[in-house]
């Protein structure tokens, strides 16, 4: 399992590499969510999809070596890379649990920031709804989904002024 273990240590630093650029740009979408730059925010969002998605396929990729890793060691396809360690070599094995433990601390990291932006941007677009509604009442109505949500929904536009005569 010696070129195994290589090319998983490859892979497992492409993860890391991969959740750190991704925790990055949430941070910066932060940033930009406190700067009120509208603009950057969505700039941004389409680049942590886009960093996701390479996330993905460099996940993938690394669930495909440790299953390969498996069945060269006779194990169950389905074992974890954890579970694998002992069918490593010794002096591999705290490289291995390292990386291992460093992709789980940043995907922890990552969901954390998402959830907070996530929140962030949610508390904004409230925001600006309830801004809009108070400065136009009459322009808003408030319905519910089947689900129970709110949503806002506009009526006809009307002209804020009128010309008589």
């Amino acid at each position: 399992m010696n070129s195994s273990w290589e090319t998983l240590v490859e892979v497992l630093r492409e993860e890391l590499a991969g959740y750190g650029g991704l925790l990055h740009l949430f941070e910066q979408q932060q940033q930009f969510l406190f700067d009120r730059d509208a603009e950057a925010v969505l700039r941004l969002s389409g680049e942590i999809e886009g960093q996701a998605e390479v996330l993905q396929a460099v996940r993938r990729h690394r669930e495909e070596i440790v299953t390969a890793a498996a069945r060269v060691s006779g194990a169950p396809a389905t074992s974890t890379l954890r579970a694998l360690l002992t069918h490593f070599p010794a002096d591999v094995r705290p490289l291995l649990e390292a990386l291992i433990s460093e992709v789980n601390v940043l995907i922890h990291r990552v969901r954390r920031a998402s959830r907070h932006n996530r929140l962030l941007l949610a508390r904004a677009v409230e925001t600006h709804h309830q801004t809009l509604r108070a400065l136009r009442p009459d322009a808003f109505t408030q319905t519910y989904s089947p689900e129970g949500r709110q949503a806002l929904g506009a009526v006809l536009p009307s002209p804020a002024l009128h010309a008589a005569g």
